[in-house]
């Protein structure tokens, strides 16, 4: 117990890692468990774990520290290393949530009129808004290092009520955050959603302690008020910021003038007065959104396919839409000619074919991970022109009908069959949706 008084961060960090193992272990299946399988998914569980214990546990463990020490406080004592938890929180919290964003829910940050492939989704934040949001944090972060960091016998009564008005700001727009990108539905993978909820109520915990440790020290300092007494009219504004009880309604009411003060200075920067609103409003695909985005559309991350859709279309040329697995997909004739000329060699060179194939699934899918820029998709495109030509060359020397077998990839029909069937310029297959 002592250790833990004495090193509390090591102690929960401690604590989440074995918690950790404990709860990757508990998902391995004992029953009827070869003995070197069971020693396998043990190994498996036990590599796995600082992630369940980092990932998973850790915020939890938090938040149960934070209620703690709202409950000291509330008794008039602290906990040791308490703010260094804030920290923690305030960091590490922030963090966590924009890499749950970016991996769980695919963000990508883009504003709403921004094409997007997949399942990818736009920035929840207004992206000309930002400077306003960001800025309304950081006000509500200065607020609690005033709070925490500067004795009461050094801050004036009125520094302090502002100070709590800018952690209720911030507050507001991080709860206003939340119900942004938060969504639970029956679907399993949702449930991880509720993980959102961690970081505004540790917040909420660490402003209420916060306030309140701050109460506890003003009640506990004796001031003379003989100069300020001699002035009747300070005596009564002196005497309500005196009630240190009052600071909490105080503060709600000093958060509209702290708020119209930050707009006015923000405008001077560009920001408009109802930035704060349309940060969350001229969005897309979350909950308080009011843009409709462009579908999005897809591709299967393989680089032609990639390229076609993500290049600037006077250089990547794109002719149409097509269907792969089902899916659209933008087709330009360079993908096209790739898929057809795959299509000859797997008809007629099988063994050729695998050992291509095998080639193009190894390099193609970390090459497409690699392009997320325009000018990048432009550099492939031009690369791969050499390899067209040669495909075409290939083509024109073993096809009948080259341009029939190249109009006719990715329509979700059967190439030979359009073939036989004479189908010219106007069709597609996806019967060898490989290339792309």
């Amino acid at each position: 117990m002592n250790l833990v008084k004495k090193h509390p961060v090591l102690s929960l960090i401690a604590a989440s890692l074995v918690l950790g193992v404990v709860i990757s272990i508990s998902h391995i299946n004992l029953l009827g468990a070869r003995p070197g399988a069971l020693f396998e998914a043990i190994g498996d569980s036990i590599m796995l774990s600082p992630f369940v214990g980092a990932l998973l546990v850790f915020p939890i463990l938090l938040m149960i520290m934070e209620i703690t020490g709202l409950v000291y406080e509330s008794k008039g004592s602290e906990i040791k290393g308490i703010r260094v938890f804030d920290i923690i929180v305030f960091s590490v919290g922030s963090i966590y949530e924009w890499l749950y964003l970016a991996v769980q829910k695919n963000l990508e940050f883009y504003d709403w009129q921004e094409q997007l492939y997949n399942g990818a989704r736009h920035t929840p934040i207004y992206s000309k808004a930002g400077i306003t949001v960001f800025t309304v944090f950081l006000i509500s972060i200065i607020g609690y290092f005033v709070l925490q960091y500067v004795h009461i016998e050094k801050t004036p009564p009125l520094v302090v009520v502002f100070s709590i008005s800018a952690i209720y700001l911030g507050l507001i727009q991080l709860i206003v955050f939340t119900i942004q990108v938060f969504d639970i539905s029956p679907d399993q993978s949702d449930r991880l959603d509720l993980y959102l909820l961690v970081l505004p109520a540790c917040c909420i915990l660490i402003a209420a302690r916060t306030i309140l440790r701050k109460i506890h020290e003003w009640n506990a300092m004796k001031m003379e008020m003989s100069k300020i007494e001699e002035k009747p009219i300070l005596t009564v504004s002196e005497k309500v910021l005196e009630n240190a009880k009052l600071w909490p309604a105080l503060a709600i009411l000093l958060m509209f003038p702290l708020l119209g003060m930050i707009i006015m200075v923000l405008a001077v920067f560009g920001q408009v007065p109802d930035s704060i609103i349309k940060a969350w409003t001229e969005t897309s695909d979350w909950a308080l959104s009011q843009r409709q985005a462009p579908p999005n559309l897809y591709y299967d991350e393989h680089y032609l396919c990639t390229v076609a859709a993500g290049g600037h279309r006077r250089i990547v040329k794109p002719l149409r839409k097509g269907v792969r697995h089902g899916h659209e997909v933008i087709v330009n004739r360079q993908l096209c000619i790739a898929n057809a000329f795959e299509e000859v060699i797997q008809e007629k060179t099988p063994g050729f074919h695998k050992t291509v194939r095998t080639f193009y699934d190894k390099y193609g899918f970390p090459v497409a991970k690699l392009i997320r820029k325009k000018w990048q998709a432009d550099i492939v495109y031009i690369m791969m022109k050499p390899l067209e030509w040669i495909f075409l060359l290939v083509l024109y020397s073993t096809d009948v009908h080259p341009e029939n077998r190249i109009a006719v990839q990715y329509m979700g029909i059967d190439a030979k069959k359009a073939l036989e069937n004479g189908i010219g310029n106007g069709g597609q297959t996806d019967r060898h949706p490989h290339a792309g």
